[in-house]
């Protein structure tokens, strides 16, 4: 569960994950859809894509906390992890969905996310060509874009056979997870791929109930987690445990449908 300790002034904390976003934007803005992108392969045995707006936008991020956080760890996606002094560590990947991007899809986003020593702490998705954000703190979550601002909550009360379920691959981890998966997309009424973090956007807005995804990692679901716990929703493992440093993950709109989910999983899986 989210963190609600009163030692930290979340709205400070709040400031500056919002002028993170703000920073990071103009970074991954000023490439995206540019014909001169080159695309770097991070992965010699597959395909993990990164750019120069991947890059860029995470040193500026970085740049800014170092002056203004010097405690604060941090966690990133391109540099990997620097020690802090306190309990609060920053979790960003400066574009989740770089696979995305590459291909000109609105759908890709900045993730920001904060946890102390109890969990999260905030959570942020930005994404913005399109103009919006997510924010979710202290069981309040709200979104901001063409429309103004408005409080978010997930969608309570749907059930399973009624659901829509989003993954971002087709090909969801191993071939014992893609049968679980499949187990699940039987029972719900839609399922769709793509979307990378705008689909765990979709579940904190409640526009769909579930993404259920494998190999994530920390800085994949940290923000996510953290907006959609705000919002009302559950994030688990594929075994209802925590799911900080990543893995398989269910994000649920509410309890009635993740609890379905995981008797689908462990009736299958076992």
């Amino acid at each position: 569960m989210g963190s609600q300790s009163n030692d930290h002034d979340i709205e400070e904390l709040l400031r500056v994950a919002t002028t993170l976003a703000d920073i990071a934007a103009p970074e991954t803005l000023r490439h995206f859809r540019a014909s001169s992108l080159s695309v770097d392969n991070k992965d010699s045995s597959g395909f993990d894509p990164v750019t120069v707006a991947d890059r860029a936008a995470e040193q500026a991020m970085r740049a800014y906390l170092a002056k203004h956080r010097p405690h604060d760890g941090l966690l990133g996606e391109e540099f990997g992890v620097s020690a802090g002094t306190n309990d609060l560590t920053w979790i960003i990947d400066p574009i989740d969905g770089t696979r995305g991007y590459m291909s000109g899809t609105p759908t890709w986003g900045t993730l920001i996310g904060l946890r102390d020593a109890d969990g999260p702490v905030l959570g942020l998705i930005d994404q913005p060509y399109i103009g919006e954000r997510f924010i979710g703190a202290n069981g309040r979550a709200w979104m901001s874009g063409p429309h103004g601002e408005r409080a978010i909550a997930t969608r309570q009360g749907s059930a399973l056979e009624t659901a829509i379920l989003f993954s971002t691959f087709p090909e969801v981890g191993s071939a014992e997870d893609r049968k679980a998966f499949e187990a699940v997309s039987a029972h719900a009424r839609l399922t769709r791929f793509g979307m990378d973090c705008y689909a765990y956007a979709l579940v904190a807005m409640g526009q769909v109930d579930l993404v259920i995804e494998a190999g994530l990692n920390a800085y994949d679901i940290q923000a996510p987690l953290a907006l959609i716990e705000a919002a009302g929703g559950v994030v688990t493992d594929w075994e209802g445990q925590p799911v900080t440093a990543g893995g398989r993950v269910i994000a649920a709109g509410n309890k009635t449908v993740h609890a379905e989910v995981l008797a689908v999983i462990r009736s299958t899986l076992t």
